[in-house]
């Protein structure tokens, strides 16, 4: 597929989807500008200004009420540490990596793929992990329109296909994997392949069918399903992935140490909490618990293993003297 036909194909689904958000009034799901905050109504008093924590979201979510929940975390932090928390959002992981890398921001909600893949060359370090439906893990779900009469991933061959953003594990790395196992790239297998740059996103164009399947993060499925199932009611999951560790809240290693353990105890203490126990449960989470690495190491491998292919394809290709 030639890329001037990809950007063709990315733009005008992209068009489709913004005139289907702003059709849909009634229901909750919105698009957001993520070179912006949203302004919400801080549910605890103002801190004391005694330096203020720049922290980064990245396209992982965009329904307006999600948004706020992650705000009120913020907020929620913020005021247990006495600190000023500074929203920063961003449209891509690579975008947010950046910026930790700069030293721009201190803390970052992030794919659990940068992580495993560029902690050090980026410098951040894992803080906690979201434990959800009694796991620290989730998966990548490969979602089809629930009418279509695909069954399983060869089924979409020659087909359209949704990934999120190119750096996310669940939504791009994943799908790539399990084709690489097949001898096969996106590029050769399906017919088209668009970006859409969140799983909700990624969702809707296939409950539109917009296109014949995607691969999405498996908390945002389910957290649709079970909170606003208008579009995840119209798409049918045929593949599930291994279970990696999930996303984790990483702070940049510039941080020092204290203030880590800090933020880490807030967090853990949030299910004894009156205020820390609603945000939890408005965001789907039941508590946070510590990371370990190798609960990353599956993502390594599958970045390792798509590279090696990789090198293996270029090297037949060039030319034998």
């Amino acid at each position: 597929m030639q890329t001037g036909t990809r950007l063709i194909i990315a733009c005008f689904a992209f068009a489709i989807v913004a005139y289907t958000f702003a059709c849909d009034r009634g229901s909750d799901t919105v698009v957001v500008d993520f070179e912006k905050t949203v302004a919400v109504k801080r549910p605890m008093s103002p801190v004391p200004d005694s330096g203020r924590l720049n922290v980064a979201v990245a396209a992982m979510i965009s329904p307006k009420e999600t948004l706020i929940f992650y705000q009120q975390l913020l907020d929620y932090i913020g005021v247990k540490l006495g600190r000023e928390m500074h929203l920063i959002q961003r449209k891509t992981y690579g975008e947010i990596n950046e910026l930790i890398g700069k030293g721009q921001i201190d803390l970052a909600f992030i794919c659990s793929g940068p992580y495993a893949a560029a902690k050090d060359k980026h410098g951040f370090e894992a803080l906690v992990t979201p434990v959800v439906r009694g796991k620290p893990f989730y998966q990548s779900y490969l979602i089809v329109n629930q009418g279509s009469p695909y069954r399983e991933l060869e089924d979409l061959r020659g087909r359209t296909f949704a990934l999120s953003d190119p750096d996310s594990n669940t939504g791009s790395l994943v799908p790539k994997f399990w084709l690489s196992q097949i001898g096969e790239t996106v590029e050769s297998f399906f017919k088209n392949v668009i970006y859409t740059y969140s799983h909700d996103n990624s969702i809707l164009t296939v409950a539109r069918s917009l296109v014949d399947g995607a691969a999405v993060d498996g908390h945002k499925w389910e957290y649709y399903n079970s909170r606003n199932p208008t579009y995840t009611s119209k798409t049918r999951v045929i593949k599930k992935s291994r279970l990696f560790g999930s996303p984790p809240l990483v702070a940049s290693i510039t941080m020092p140490d204290d203030q880590k353990q800090r933020i880490r105890d807030v967090l853990y203490r949030m299910p004894d909490d009156a205020d820390g126990q609603k945000i939890l449960e408005q965001l789907m989470i039941e508590r946070f618990a510590a990371p370990r690495d190798e609960w990353y190491e599956p993502i390594r491998a599958m970045y390792q293993g798509l590279s090696s292919k990789a090198g293996k394809i270029h090297a037949q290709a060039k030319p034998q003297n």
